[in-house]
């Protein structure tokens, strides 16, 4: 089934006016607190930093790991 032209400028239509609501609900990546299994550093990431690595504290809302979401 072929959409006509007005349906399809209506269907982009609602997706440019509906995208930019999304960003209002966006958030920064919380941060976590992560230790060495080898040396027991800790370092603070909001990604995982590999296998040698465990998750011990978090979420947190800043790079240093010390304000609480």
């Amino acid at each position: 089934m072929r959409l006509s032209l007005l349906s399809r400028y209506c269907a982009l239509g609602l997706i440019c006016f509906l995208l930019p609501l999304s960003a209002l609900h966006a958030a920064p990546a919380p941060y976590y607190l992560w230790m060495n299994l080898i040396d027991g550093s800790r370092i603070c990431s909001q990604l995982s930093l590999g296998q040698g690595w465990k998750k011990m504290g978090g979420p947190y809302k800043d790079s240093r790991c010390q304000k609480p979401v």
